[in-house]
């Protein structure tokens, strides 16, 4: 199969697939997702997000019978159905199915939908433009869910500005962007915002400060600001597609440029990582 489109046990080709108008992802966005990378079959950090993935369906309450180890079980079996060797791999369970009304009844059961399409990570080597954008999203980004048209109208407000992403912003305090995380680097060291309410704990940003930790690359997590950020040595954007990108500008501003070699390391560093996982 080129895509491969999964609900609630049926499976063919994404433009095949149909799902129940009652699911409550058609009114509400109401569920929770995650989705990392494949190559060669092998499923990039895939029990990082399923834990995450399961949190999330606790702090919502979402009722879903299967197991981690099934669904890891399930998704590998799904991603050796398809014909590319690099896929994007996405997963999402919805509360599950009734009339449309805001409040749920307890037995409802969590539907599961799963997506495969081809695509592999981006190359790093590119630099990229970001714009800023205040952040007006709700106080539950630390949960990975389904309601995301603020993310949508702040991607779609990068890309009518020539941008690839846009950084959020509380006031001056800098948070995330529209789907990945940002840093910055300053004075040799990598600044990240806390994982709090305001931020998704990003696998990528785990596995960043991971690597700054091997490279011997001081760690700080604390809030910065805008001014930090157009005045950063450099500013870095991560995601589970996008391991690693280095900013060019922000704003229309001229950005980093002034730690290429710590970013060289970091990026092979990250690379080298999701190469030797999913290695044949």
């Amino acid at each position: 199969m080129k895509t491969l489109g999964y609900y609630d046990g049926k499976i063919d080709e994404l433009e095949n697939m149909k799902v129940p108008m009652l699911d409550r992802a058609c009114y509400f966005g109401d569920g929770i997702y995650d989705a990392t990378y494949s190559r060669n079959k092998k499923i990039f950090a895939v029990d990082e997000h399923i834990d995450r993935f399961y949190h999330g369906l606790e702090r919502v309450k979402i009722k879903f019978s299967m197991t981690k180890n099934r669904l890891r079980e399930l998704l590998y079996e799904l991603v050796g159905y398809t014909d590319d060797d690099e896929l994007f791999v996405y997963w999402q369970v919805t509360r599950g199915e009734g009339i449309r009304e805001h409040s749920y009844n307890d037995d409802m059961t969590g539907k599961l939908w799963v997506m495969l399409k081809p695509q592999p990570i981006v190359d790093m080597s590119q630099k990229i433009v970001l714009v800023t954008h205040e952040d007006i999203r709700y106080t539950l980004c630390d949960i990975k869910t389904l309601n995301l048209l603020p993310n949508v109208l702040f991607s779609q407000y990068a890309k009518e500005r020539g941008a690839h992403e846009c950084i959020l912003h509380r006031g001056n305090r800098v948070t995330e962007c529209a789907h990945s995380n940002v840093h910055i680097i300053k004075d040799g060291a990598l600044i990240t915002p806390p994982a709090d309410r305001f931020i998704l704990k990003g696998v990528a940003r785990e596995h960043l400060i991971k690597a700054c930790n091997a490279l011997g690359i001081a760690v700080k997590i604390h809030p910065f600001t805008l001014e930090e950020v157009y005045g950063a040595e450099e500013v870095i954007v991560t995601s589970s597609g996008s391991l690693c990108l280095q900013a060019q500008s922000v704003d229309g501003i001229a950005v980093g440029g002034k730690q290429q070699e710590l970013i060289i390391a970091l990026q092979s560093y990250l690379l080298e990582e999701f190469r030797s996982a999913t290695e044949k």
